[in-house]
Formats: C-alpha cells, structure tokens, sequence
C-alpha cells in the first residue's frame, strides 16, 4: 500500500536479452504503473546467479522517471516512432525499446500479444513517463500513502519517515545543525540567521543558513534584493586556519555592486581571525556551462552504449575523448584544487561567485570540502555535505534531471558530473572514503527514483509549496502536520536491506571515524578534529624547513608510482611555475595524510572513465570474474576476518580471559552485524575462490540490457586493459576474443 496501482499491461511479451538469437529472451507480463514499468517472468535468466533485493524495484522494473525515451517500431511497416505524452500511434507496435537515463536499453517484442493491448501499454508508458505536473511525480502518492494510509487517518511517524528518518545524516533543516557545523569546523566568527524562515527572503535559499557574525539581520535584508534571486552571500566551510568557503549569486544591481562587495568583504575579513583579503572565483567565468555538460554526456551515451563497438578501439577513444566528458571532470577538479591553494596555501577567504550559484557552485563547493575535511569523505559526512551544498542550497534536481520532460534546455547532469570526480578520488585515494564507488552509483541511480526529498524539488520552498498544494488538492486532513513528509534519500532502508548495505562499505577506509560509527550514535564529530589537515597550516612546508627543496628524500616514503610520475614535474617545473603548481607539486612529494589534505593527480592519464557507472549495462564491456570488484571481495574477507578477531578478543577481555564464559556475552560477530558484505567462514579450504557471479558489472547485471542488434566482437579489449591486474592467468585464456 504505497500509493502504486496499475495502470495498464499486456500478457505474451518477450523481453529481448540476446542480440543475436532470440532463444534466450524471457516470456512474461509487460506491466505500467504509476510509479514503474514491471516485466513479470516466471522463466529465470540462465546467467545470473547474483541478485540484489530492491525494495521498491524488481529485478526487470524500470522506474518511470528514468525513462529517456519511448520508441516504438513496426517491423513490417518500417516505422519507427518516438512517443511524445500526450500523441497517437498510428500503427500496431511489433517492438518497444526504452532508452533510459542510468544508460540502460530495454527492448520488448509483442509478436505473440494482442495488437490492441501492446498498443496500449506503449501509450500508457509514453504518458506516465512525462507528467504535465509535478504533483503527478510518484513521491506525491508515496508520501501521502505512508503518512496517512489509504484510510486517509494520520499513522504516527511511519517507520523512518520522521525528519532524518533511520539515519544520522543531518539534513540542515534546523538550526542545531548548521550550529553543530559551525562548531564542528571551528568558525567562531559566523552565525545562524533566520530572516528567511517562511522564505520571506529568498525563495531558493534555506530557512537556515550561516553569515558573518558581524552582519545585522536588517543589512542583510536590504542586500539580498540586489542578489540575483536575493541570493544573499551563504557560508559553506571553515578552514582551521580561519579562511572561510562562502558561495554567492551574482549582483543584479549595477550601483550597487562595489558598495555590496565591499561590505560582504570586509564582514567575511572580520571573520577571519588574520584578517586576510578574500578572493573571488568566478565560476561563469573559469569552467563549461551547463549546456556545455550535458552535451558531453549525451556524446559519452553514444559512444558508451549506442554505438556499435565494431569500429576500432582507436575511433572508440577517440569518440570517448571527443565527448570531453572526462575533460570537464578534470576541469572541475582542477578548480577546486585551486581553491584549496587560496584556504590553505594562502589562507585567505574564497568566495565562489556564479550567475545563479545554484549549479557550478554546488560542485565546486563540494569538491573544496572533500579535499580538505576528511569528515566529509566518512559517509555520514558525506551525505551531510550533499545535503548542505546541493539539497539545501537550491540545486534545481527537478530542472536539472528533467522530471517533468519539459524543457530539455534545462536538463544538466551536473550531479552526476560531482559524483564521478568523487569517483575519480577515490580511484586515486583508495583507502581515504568509508563508502564504496556501488555507493555513489546507486547515489545517483536513486535520482531516478521520485520518492526521495533529496532530487525531487528545485529548492526547499518549492517542496514545501508543492506539498501544501497536494495536500490541499486531495482534502487531507492534516492534523498537526504542515506538509507532506518525503523520506530523504539518506533513509537507505528505504531501498535496501542491511546486509545489502553492507555494499556500501569500504573495507580499506582508515578514517578516524571507521569504527565509531556503527554504534548507532555518531561520533564523528569530536574525533576529526581538524588541527592536523596537512604540515602546510601552520607555517612553512615541512619539506622546506632545512632549506631543500620538495623533492628530495621522498622516494624512499612513497610508492613507485611517484618515482613515475617525477618526469611530468620535472618538464613542467621548466615553464614558470604558478604558486599553486608548485603547492601543489610540494604537497606530492610529501607522504600523503589520508586524514589530512587530499589533492587529485590531473594529468590525462590518472583521469579515467568510471567504468562501473558508464559500462556496467554493456554485456561486452562486462568481465566475468574479472574488474575492481575481485580486489574488493579479497579485501572484504580480510577485512571481515579482521573484524570477527577483534570481537573475539574483546569478548575473551570482557569475559575474563580462559576461566570466564564468552558465550554469554551476545555475540558482535553475528553476520547481520559485520560491516562487509563479503563474509570470511572458517573452512578447511582456506582459499575463498571468486564467486561465479562477480564480474566488473558488479551489483549490477548487463544481461537484458540491450545496447544494439548485431555485436560482430569486442575491440574493447585494451581499453579494459586495466582491470587484467586482478586477473588470475586462467581468466585471460578464457577472455581472449
């Protein structure tokens, strides 16, 4: 009783699962609803042994929000069209192929259905996937569903549907959050203000935010009118030098703009226990415009999952290059690398400027954060970051992943573009995140899954308005509540069970926090204190202190990887060197803190594709028993054995030594409780073999996702080069083309 019925379905359809023969294909009921497109086989699929449960997806459901499009086909007539909302179908449809926005191609034939029916669901599909309003969005109807029941009474806090729901993340829509944050970062000279409660302000800013404590409640209310969008000037972070991350709209307000900009300078100097100047970083200026990120991933679509790998491997890269994906996540890596230099090479304030400082600034801001606090790399801190910089401050999610299919203009995939730079540090700092890149994916796959608070609204008011209105509309009865409650995404048993959040855990993370976390209460806080986020904070570099340069006597301290990379520094120290180049080359050639700064290598050749996200529904880009994920699996076996050791001491400690009774303690060590997914059993045969099902799709599976009709071979070969390293030499006989 979620709010799901259905809407329309036709019997006798065959979901396409091999290009060549159709021998393979699975029978069953295609079914929409309002919420999904549902495929009911009783037939299994021969290959997959390995299954995640999804609590609000089956195995074959597509979510409707993540369709892209709608095509339909008459094989006799060799008609092809593509489905608008509200449009006619002329012909009787023979096949329908969905293409969606995680990058998946579903195809169904209704040789064998009733023209009338497949003509039917194709309708109802085109239609349920582009709502004319978003109130018609699902999470509308889940809401209501959870909160009152279909009886229309009140049930009290529905299981984790209260603020926060199931999970510690903070959502910064209270006060005592941003308090905590500003205590937690040290910025004794800020405060929170809450002249926007109600939104009477800015209608995209939050109730809550953080300002200078030397700015009055009443200048700021007289600048943010010539705010773009009365966008007042908002804090983000706080250095444990004092330089302070703001973030801000443009000025609409010609006359106005020096007196503004000197009056907002001068409170953020204020606020800096040195005084320091404050820099502004005009993000319009420096980095791709939305446009410019959508058209490289529509390009990076084409050539990952469209277009044939028949062509060669060069035209494939080159294709992938010439989509510039990759470009641009550099791009913004970059920047933010730079603004690390000013916080802390330079210990001045930066105050990150952007038209609307609803899109390029969430990104920037939050890269900033993740090199330098390494709370934001545990995964509550994370979660906290994404919904301070992108939920609360105003991200556009409904503009930018198009819920509504109304204006293709606006659609921009910059949260994706975020998530895979984190991807691209992880990648690089393999042990500096608590959560894995499973994690991130499905972070961004639940985008297209319209229940969550998270990606549903274009700003906090708007949620609030829209959820007044529904209410409204419907005649709830509201009670004590105001609004309807959307659970965040946050609540991740709202998806999955807990072992299957297991996923979500990096068995080589060795964060300050890593263990303290799963108490059930956070301890985070108090033990990442940030005295010690790299030598550079407190005076000179410690490399420099004897006069010699950075680059000596490291080799011994880091891996060989650094002895190979020293080429690149050495040619590049021969054109003159900017300040931050040469921050930055002294940082590399100290050992890397994983809890103090982290900086990203930038040269074409470390910035890679994410391969996991990008390729995971590309049965040939798939690796059986091969990719990152068999790496993952030995390191969560020891990970996990790890962990039941240390229960059994603490046990035996608790217990008094060999005289005691360690079974009457409960037992730690219960699988439900043991943070990986992969579990160590004591056997006989010590040596766990890879399970069958692994393979470099890894939770996911590519089988039934079709990319083309024909496939002729795989020059992908090189390309996967990378993930040979982890395979045994049987594997690669076997995978030879």
């Amino acid at each position: 009783g979620n709010g799901e019925i259905v809407v329309n379905e036709a019997n006798f359809v065959r979901k396409c699962i091999a290009a060549e023969s159709s021998q393979d294909d699975l029978w069953g009921k295609l079914i929409c609803t309002n919420f999904k497109i549902s495929f009911i086989t009783h037939n299994s699929i021969p290959q997959q042994k390995f299954q995640y449960v999804h609590h609000l997806l089956g195995e074959h459901d597509i979510p409707l929000a993540c369709v892209d499009q709608v095509v339909t086909v008459n094989d006799a007539k060799g008609k092809q069209k593509v489905l608008g909302s509200n449009q006619k179908l002329k012909f009787n449809p023979t096949e329908l192929i969905l293409y969606c926005k995680d990058f998946r191609i579903v195809r169904f034939r209704f040789d064998e259905a009733g023209p009338e029916s497949a003509k039917k669901v194709c309708l109802a599909i085109a239609h349920y996937s582009q709502p004319a309003d978003p109130q018609l969005l699902f999470g509308f109807e889940f809401a209501q569903s959870r909160q009152y029941g279909s009886s229309g009474n009140i049930i009290e806090r529905v299981n984790g549907v209260d603020p926060g729901g199931g999970c510690q993340t903070p959502l910064f829509d209270r006060p005592s959050d941003w308090d905590r944050e500003i205590k937690r970062t040290g910025a004794s000279e800020w405060r929170v203000c809450s002249i926007n409660e109600g939104y009477t302000v800015s209608p995209s800013l939050p109730e809550y935010f953080v300002v200078p404590a030397s700015m009055a409640d009443l200048d700021l209310k007289q600048y943010a009118c010539s705010y773009t969008g009365q966008r007042i000037p908002m804090w983000c972070w706080n250095h444990s030098n004092g330089s302070s991350l703001v973030r801000m709209s443009s000025i609409c307000d010609v006359q106005q703009q020096r007196k503004l900009d000197q009056r907002v300078s001068s409170a953020i100097t204020k606020s800096h226990p040195q005084r320091s100047e404050v820099l502004t970083s005009d993000l319009d200026k420096t980095l791709p415009s939305i446009q410019e990120v959508q058209a490289a991933l529509i390009k990076l679509r084409q050539s990952c999952v469209i277009e044939p790998f028949e062509e060669s491997e060069e035209k494939w890269l080159s294709s992938m290059e010439n989509s510039r994906w990759t470009e641009y996540v550099r791009a913004f890596l970059r920047h933010a690398v730079e603004v690390v230099y000013m916080l802390e090479g330079k210990r001045v304030s930066v105050s990150l400027q952007e038209e609307e400082d609803r899109d390029l600034c969430c990104v920037v801001a939050s890269l900033v954060q993740l090199m330098l606090d390494p709370h934001c790399r545990s995964l509550v801190g994370f979660q906290a970051l994404v919904q301070k910089e992108w939920v609360m401050a105003g991200h556009r999610f409904l503009d930018r992943c198009n819920h509504l299919k109304k204006n293709d203009k606006e659609e921009a995939p910059l949260f994706l573009l975020f998530l895979d730079c984190v991807w691209q540090l992880m990648n690089q700092y393999p042990a500096a995140f608590e959560f894995t890149e499973t994690y991130l994916t499905v972070l961004s796959d639940s985008m297209w899954i319209p229940v969550f608070s998270t990606f549903l609204f274009n700003c906090p008011q708007q949620r609030a308005e829209y959820s007044r209105e529904f209410v409204h509309s419907k005649s709830i009865p509201l009670g004590n509540e105001q609004a309807l409650k959307f659970p965040p995404v946050w609540d991740w048993s709202q998806q999955f069970t807990l072992k299957d959040q297991t996923l979500f855990n990096n068995p080589l993370y060795v964060g300050k926090g890593a263990t303290c976390v799963q108490n059930g209460t956070v301890k985070t806080f108090r033990r990442t204190k940030q005295r010690n986020y790299s030598s550079t904070v407190r005076g000179v570099p410690s490399a420099l202190k004897n006069g010699l340069r950075g680059d000596v006597d490291t080799l011994s301290r880091r891996n060989s990887l650094v002895a190979r990379l020293r080429p690149d520094f050495s040619q590049a120290r021969e054109v003159t060197e900017t300040p931050c180049e040469r921050f930055t080359r002294e940082w590399f050639s100290r050992p890397t803190d994983l809890q103090g700064l982290l900086l990203p290598q930038l040269l074409p050749t470390h910035v890679t594709l994410w391969r996991l996200y990008f390729l995971r529904w590309v049965p040939e880009a798939s690796i059986s028993q091969g990719g990152a994920i068999t790496a993952f699996h030995k390191l969560s076996l020891l990970a996990d054995e790890i962990e039941s050791l240390q229960n059994q001491l603490r046990q035996y400690n608790t217990s008094g030594g060999v005289g005691g009774t360690p079974a009457s303690t409960p037992n730690p060590a219960h699988p439900e409780h043991g943070r990986m997914y992969f579990k160590c059993t004591p056997s006989p045969n010590r040596a766990a073999s890879t399970p069958e099902y692994l393979s470099s799709s890894f939770p996911f599976s590519p089988v039934g996702n079709l990319c083309r009709r024909s496939i002729l071979g795989t020059p992908l070969t090189k390309f996967l080069n990378g993930a040979k390293i982890w395979l045994s030499t049987e594997t690669l006989a076997n995978e030879t083309v």
